[in-house]
């Protein structure tokens, strides 16, 4: 029973307050202070003791590669690697609220600063820590002041060793502002390269723009306004960062601008290329993208600082496997045949597939890539068709397979379902001919355009949309990033009303955030390390006559 108890606690933090006030001086980090800043730390330079801290507090693994051992709720032993400090305190270390469970910073510049708590008739005051005192607490849970810490809080076996180098890394994480912010000023940047056209441009700027200078609106003029939290009186900036030329040499670019005009945080962006490149950028330096506006995000299980809309294109081919994959009677064994054009698009769309399906434990699909130039034509359909008698046909191609597709629909080896993206064919899904309507299945990763009439009006610069075209989804992703920052520095300033703008932390925040209903995704739901907003993709059909709509065939798929 006690150990049900324990994982039933796993996800809560220590219960301590909602908001507390610090009465001390700016804290200083130890490189500035010099303390615990000696040439070796635990035996190790300062550079690896960072590094070392960082696996034990993120990961439970001590600097021998061997788990952290640790006991709760008395004298149940569980492994570190369980019960990692950044899962309840947070990658940042200045924790979380969810509900009435409050899990207390773990960052240097509030542990080791004297600590007032007041909230409703709670009342607790502890002293600064120490190193001797941390160490104390994180082995027998009693803080410097003598409470005695909930027993769901992990009590750690650890050597003063191994203590000497998780002490040193709690002292130096988040114990400086990131770059970025000033005693003034906030700033953001964004990123256009300098092919995206003008209508595009500014359907993703002039919102953001608009956005800045409303906020600023509301910015006190004096710094010395008793009750108000020096978190909003921080004017919000917005910079562009123009790129030029190809895309390799995007990088010493962004380390330019990066260097003369830091920003705690890039929102959106727009090229008409590749985003890896500004990817890359912002994994090496820690800066957190917010929703850059690309069909071509880097899938990764393991990168941290860019938070995409979705999986772009891949997401599409990863709906189709799961579909297929949750209708597996009908397939019965049979192949599934996968025609690919050599593009972006169709590469995206082919490795999102393939990597789902065989995850599920599915032989590969017979794959078949159409190169630069060729085109997909009626023979290579019956060919194929006659050879490998497949269930599942899929056409990974733009709006060139449209017509082979309706000149194959009598064919005596037509497969009984065909797939295409609806990504890849953009408007042209909607010129389907009625004898290829019903069995076509199209990828649709967005909430369908009948459910998406309530969204026609939202915001004065919605409004300005023609209704059509690349200019509205723009508009329409712009609307859901000032959502989500809107909300993320709402709760960063309310977070124990002190400011905490730190670059983890602004992440951390929108990893804690309610899914969020916006224009054009079914929802945008985020959790600790989630790194693809919108997580689905409906599999649908045109209905029959003049004025078709798209009719669902499955739920939201997600992965």
């Amino acid at each position: 029973m006690r150990r049900q108890e324990v994982r039933k606690l796993r996800s809560l933090s220590v219960v301590i307050v909602i908001a507390f006030l610090v009465f001390v001086p700016a804290w200083q980090s130890p490189a500035e202070t010099g303390e615990g800043n000696s040439e070796t730390v635990g035996g190790f330079s300062c550079e690896k003791v960072l590094q070392l801290g960082e696996d034990m507090y993120r990961r439970g693994v001590l600097p021998s590669g061997e788990s952290i051992q640790a006991v709760v709720l008395g004298d149940i032993p569980v492994s570190g690697t369980a019960f990692t400090c950044i899962s309840c305190h947070a990658r940042s270390g200045i924790g979380s609220i969810e509900g009435s469970v409050a899990t207390p910073p773990t960052n240097g510049r509030n542990l080791f600063q004297p600590l007032k708590i007041l909230y409703g008739g709670f009342k607790h005051e502890r002293p600064a820590y120490t190193d001797k005192s941390l160490a104390e607490a994180l082995r027998g849970g009693v803080d410097p002041s003598g409470r005695v810490m909930s027993d769901v809080m992990p009590h750690y076996l650890l050597e003063d060793k191994d203590m000497a180098v998780l002490v040193f890394y709690l002292k130096s994480l988040s114990s400086q502002f990131s770059p970025g912010v000033s005693d003034r000023t906030l700033r953001f940047a964004t990123i256009i390269s300098e092919d995206v056209s003008p209508e595009d441009r500014d359907a993703m700027l002039v919102p953001l723009e608009n956005y800045f200078i409303g906020v600023n609106r509301n910015v006190p003029t004096s710094m010395q306004i008793p009750g108000i939290p020096p978190s909003i009186r921080l004017y919000r900036t917005l910079s562009v960062w123009l790129l030029k030329g190809p895309p390799e040499t995007w990088r010493s670019q962004l380390e330019e601008y990066n260097s003369k005009e830091p920003a705690f945080a890039l929102l959106g962006g727009i090229t008409t290329g590749e985003w890896k490149p500004i990817h890359d950028f912002c994994e090496a330096n820690g800066i957190p993208s917010l929703f850059p506006l690309t069909d071509f995000p880097v899938v990764s299980e393991t990168d941290w600082y860019t938070l995409y809309f979705s999986k772009g294109y891949y997401q599409e081919g990863e709906g189709a496997a799961r579909y297929l994959n949750s209708i597996g009677e009908q397939i019965n064994g049979r192949s599934i045949v996968q025609i690919a054009r050599d593009s972006r698009e169709g590469l995206a769309l082919s490795a999102g597939f393939q990597k789902t399906w065989h995850d599920m434990g599915h032989p590969a699909p017979v794959m078949i890539t159409l190169k630069e130039g060729q085109l997909l034509t009626k023979e290579i359909l019956q060919r194929v068709s006659a050879q490998e008698k497949p269930a599942v046909l899929i056409l990974w191609d733009g709006p060139g397979v449209l017509r082979p597709l309706e000149t194959f629909a009598a064919d005596k080896n037509r497969p009984e379902m065909v797939f295409v993206s609806s990504g890849y064919l953009g408007k042209d899904i909607w010129t389907l001919k009625e004898k290829v309507r019903e069995f076509t299945y199209i990828t649709y990763p967005f909430r369908l355009p009948q459910a998406e009439q309530q969204w026609a009006s939202i915001e004065p610069f919605m409004r300005k949309a023609k209704g059509q075209g690349n200019t509205e989804m723009i508009l329409k992703r712009t609307y859901s990033i000032i959502t989500v920052l809107s909300q993320a520095l709402m709760d960063m300033q309310g977070n124990y009303y002190r400011d905490n703008y730190y670059r983890d932390n602004f992440l951390d925040v929108i990893a804690m955030m309610k899914d969020q209903k916006v224009p054009l995704y079914e929802r945008l739901s985020f959790g600790p390390g989630q790194r693809y907003a919108s997580k689905g993709c409906y599999i649908v059909q045109l209905t029959k006559g003049s004025n078709p709509e798209l009719v669902r065939k499955s739920d939201w798929v997600i992965y």
